[in-house]
């Protein structure tokens, strides 16, 4: 490091009023804030309070103001429709004021909030920023979702208005959105005063009379809305993560410290410029959509992807790829898991030599721990950064990455690189003690978080307390678990339930990974701890295999046997694996271990709500079954 990472680091903890105070310079205010950081509650704390601005006025108005009007916003790419459309900055403000008159027209409100149940399609992005223009607060739910599960975010919501489709397009199938939402409606003690439903060409959906109107019913004779101020500390947006109790905790999102942390991001981390074309493969279901498909890009005024496919059998591996060379991606951002589906069906790069991706700058990757092989293989058949980068649905914006647009660090394999500036990341052991560098523990956050974080949960401040704030006093309390070496670099290694105690010694089931996935064969993995009568826990590794293996699978088997022995060692205990045609993910491609866990143990377990496919778990079970585990205790 030359110093200039280091030096704005250590001024954002030093001087962390003066430094957002700086940031926030970049965003329209209508009223400056009375105090950057208000710490009255601590250890609640607000950003910019007093502070007034809206949203939706700096992703769309300031640009237009500013000249931008024609340049390109969106880019709706849907090969499951066949479809490519731009939109540019004044055709999205256009039907995002429209839209935004159609929802006041239904009675929504400032600091009413929505629902929003829909696909990948454009009017998803406008109904978000319909929302932020009028001060409503919206709360994506990922289309698809279980009617129970919609049922429960839309008890705690409470939504004026819900906003839904026909369908959502998959691969091989359409899936009827709004038998799921009547049916979640049955289900809820909340009533929603409307529901708008987006007519899709690829299935018409039955209306409630004197409940349902159609989006293009919605829009007739609305008239266009304009921006309406709201406090830098009143909500943006409600997302709900699934909580250990089985009710969702709601993250809320303020307007103001998430417009300034996000706006900042895209040009310190990203190293993105406006005008430049940014793509995150990801979902607006997803902290991710929210984040980098709609709101950090538009603010900076950037161009933004929005892409309604997959990774691989859209129409193949090589999706990714035509879309950056299509639309002329500069930086692109998607999950580790999605890079490891496309290793594993085009291991030698065959289908991305195909594309011209000369434009592409840099390959960000989250929403998993990134294994080693997978970002060397990215790196080799790229020939760019593959950026490995560590946040949460909580922080809504990197915790530890490598700032691309400060100083380009060097990278170490295995690592997000180092703590971004707001975030004074520490380890802790169980009695809250810092041991020596490469030393696993328990990663926390000093506080006060910095804008953009969670300042709290929707109606529930005493759980956001007691589940992020009270293991540590005076810290937030990430979840994950991991290591510093003696560069500062983090190295995240699973998550804190995911450490397991074999024979008294406490091991990373994200180590093991690491030496799996470093097997020529293997395509992508997950090791999990079972019980075990003598040891307390063993570990059992599961194995997906590249396109195209065809040796004996237990020939593979002993091979990763023997390298976690040689790596790791004895201690490690590891004795079983098995070939498996593929993993449990949730549709944001993070893998189940939890569950694996549970069914390994014989133990009840809930079906995830955002899982991707359900039939998947019956097949580990089998497969655990077949090799000693998951009988019934």
């Amino acid at each position: 490091m030359t110093g200039t990472y280091r030096a704005l680091h250590e001024r954002s903890l030093r001087d962390p009023e003066g430094f957002w105070s700086e940031a926030a310079e970049g965003i329209h205010w209508y009223r400056k804030w009375d105090t950057v950081l208000d710490d009255s509650r601590a250890p609640v704390y607000r950003w910019f309070s007093g502070g007034q601005l809206n949203t939706c006025y700096n992703a769309l108005d300031r640009h237009i103001e500013q000249g931008r009007g024609e340049q390109a916003a969106v880019i709706y790419d849907s090969p499951v429709t066949g479809t490519v459309q731009t939109y540019t900055y004044a055709a999205l403000r256009e039907r995002v004021a429209r839209f935004a008159g159609a929802l006041v027209r239904q009675g929504v409100t400032k600091g009413d909030r929505v629902i929003l149940y829909l696909p990948m399609v454009p009017e998803a992005v406008v109904a978000m920023l319909a929302c932020a223009r009028i001060g409503a607060i919206h709360s994506v739910v990922f289309g698809g979702f279980a009617p129970h599960e919609l049922a429960a975010r839309i008890d705690d919501a409470t939504p004026k208005v819900i906003v839904s489709a026909s369908c959502g397009i998959e691969p091989s199938r359409v899936v009827p959105y709004k038998p799921l939402l009547d049916k979640a409606l049955t289900l809820s003690r909340h009533q929603p005063s409307a529901c708008i439903i987006l007519q899709r060409p690829q299935l018409a959906a039955s209306l409630v009379r004197g409940r349902d109107v159609s989006w293009s019913e919605a829009l007739e004779g609305a008239e266009p809305a304009d921006c309406v101020p709201v406090e830098a500390t009143d909500p943006l947006y409600i997302l709900y993560t699934s909580g250990t109790t089985g009710q969702p905790k709601g993250i809320v999102r303020d307007n103001g410290g998430h417009a300034v942390a996000l706006h900042w991001s895209m040009k310190n981390i990203y190293g993105v410029a406006p005008g430049e074309v940014y793509w995150a493969a990801s979902d607006v279901g997803w902290v991710v959509g929210h984040s980098y498909i709609v709101y950090a890009p538009l603010l900076n005024g950037s161009t933004t992807v929005l892409y309604e496919g997959k990774p691989v059998g859209t129409p193949d591996a090589g999706a990714f790829w035509r879309v950056v060379a299509q639309h002329g991606v500069r930086v692109m951002f998607t999950a580790p898991t999605a890079l490891r589906a496309i290793k594993r069906d085009d291991p030698q790069g065959e289908l991305l030599a195909k594309h011209d991706v000369s434009k592409l700058r840099t390959l960000f990757l989250a929403g998993e721990r990134c294994d080693p092989d997978t970002l060397r293989w990215g790196e080799a058949r790229l020939q760019r950064p593959v950026i490995d980068h560590w946040w949460q649905t909580e922080t809504g914006w990197a915790i530890a990455a490598n700032p691309m647009g400060v100083e380009p660090l060097p990278v170490k394999v295995g690592s997000p690189t180092v703590e971004m500036p707001g975030y004074d990341v520490r380890i802790f052991d169980p009695e809250g003690h810092e041991p020596d560098p490469g030393t696993i523990g328990s990663i926390v956050v000093k506080l006060p978080l910095p804008p953009g974080c969670l300042p709290t949960l929707w109606h529930a401040e005493a759980r956001y307390v007691s589940a992020y704030l009270s293991a540590f006093p005076g810290y937030y309390l990430t979840g994950d678990a991991g290591y510093k070496d003696a560069d500062g670099y983090l190295f995240i290694m699973s998550r804190i339930d995911d450490i397991i105690n074999v024979a008294g010694h406490r091991l990373s089931t994200g180590a093991m990974e690491e030496v799996l996935a470093s097997h020529p064969d293997v395509a992508e993995c997950a090791v999990l701890g079972a019980a075990d009568t003598l040891k307390g826990e063993v570990p059992v590794g599961f194995i997906v295999l590249k396109a195209g293996v065809r040796r004996p699978h237990e020939d593979i088997v002993k091979e990763v046997v023997q390298l976690v022995r040689d790596r790791i060692g004895p201690v490690a205990a590891f004795k079983t694996a098995a070939v498996v045609p593929r993993l449990p993910k949730t549709r944001s491609g993070k893998i189940l271990r939890g569950t694996m866990k549970k069914i390994a143990d014989g133990s009840e377990y809930k079906t995830p709500a955002t899982i991707d496919d359900e039939a998947v778990l019956g097949e580990i079970a089998e497969v655990l079954r077949g090799i000693g585990y998951a009988r019934k205790a």
